[in-house]
């Protein structure tokens, strides 16, 4: 990339970088453009808009610093997810560490957290987080609810060292050991003597391999698809799930699940068919279909 002239104002770098995203249609430029360049220059918010209009020194330190700023810019007008550039996104309240090998965070998986929260908070159950990812259910789990023992398994190794990373930074040394990973597929990722959970969570790959090409290219492009594709009807990481947990889960035990807006009445059928009873079809904040849950009989 050819070296740009260091402008004179934090303002100027902020409008220069502005036109660049919205030229390659950004829909979000202002605030893409300004939350690259409070990061290229150790800026919070406050700062910057105390200092936008002053005249920046003809520094060594400033240039790097606008240079920086003009490569993130140009890696977002390159549809790199911003969540990457800046290598981090918060959910529950908290911070997470994220990069090309983990799925980014979302609001919608908040629903599946607090749903948690709400129900098994402060029971002291044993849980298992199945398709970890960045660790932001497993992990939010442990920092806010009151569980015994967390398992978090995924496929990925590359994610693990990322979720791994994350429960260091975010637990304290007290609660560190409650939460374990293990790298493998689902349940297989489980050492033998693992005794059985109260609670299984997962956000699963879900998106139907056919739709995947239709997304975003933040998303079809930059994030692991792995974490994404679900199979032909988007639904074979629940039947696996659902079918397979019952000589994983203690008697009663519960399951939570993150689902597409369109798949409740077809994660009703797969709960109904492996015997599960208090299966519900929760709603997210916008009012779509986002968590689907059901329990195992105690006998």
């Amino acid at each position: 990339m050819t070296a740009r002239k260091t402008l004179r104002t934090l303002q100027q770098l902020l409008d220069e970088g502005r036109e660049i995203l919205e030229g390659k249609g950004n829909q979000e430029a202002e605030l893409d453009a300004r939350y690259l360049l409070l990061d290229a220059f150790g800026l919070d918010l406050a700062h910057f808009l105390m200092d936008r209009n002053r005249a920046l020194p003809d520094e060594e330190s400033v240039r790097r610093k606008t240079e920086r700023y003009f490569s993130m810019v140009e890696m977002r007008a390159g549809r790199v997810p911003l969540q990457q550039i800046l290598g981090v996104q918060d959910f529950m309240g908290l911070t997470f560490r994220v990069n090309a090998h983990v799925l980014i965070p979302r609001q919608d998986t908040e629903t599946l957290v607090e749903t948690v929260l709400q129900e098994q908070k402060g029971t002291g159950k044993s849980l298992l987080d199945l398709c970890t990812g960045s660790g932001c259910i497993a992990v939010s789990l442990a920092v806010l609810g009151d569980f015994s023992r967390i398992a978090a398994t995924d496929l990925s190794r590359e994610a693990l060292k990322v979720a791994k990373k994350n429960g260091e930074r975010l637990l304290d040394k007290k609660n560190r050991g409650l939460l374990s990973f293990f790298q493998g597929d689902l349940f297989e990722a489980l050492p033998e003597d693992t005794e059985p959970f109260d609670v299984l969570v997962s956000n699963p790959p879900y998106i139907p391999s056919q739709v995947i090409e239709t997304l975003e290219p933040e998303v079809r492009d930059f994030e692991p698809r792995m974490a994404l594709d679900g199979s032909l009807d988007g639904l074979a990481f629940y039947r696996r799930i659902i079918g397979g947990c019952r000589q994983f889960l203690n008697p009663g035990g519960a399951v939570y699940l993150e689902i597409g807006y369109d798949q409740g009445e077809a994660l009703k059928e797969i709960f109904a068919e492996n015997g599960f009873i208090n299966v519900r079809i929760l709603k997210d904040a916008p009012g779509k279909d986002r968590v689907a849950a059901g329990c195992l009989p105690l006998a």
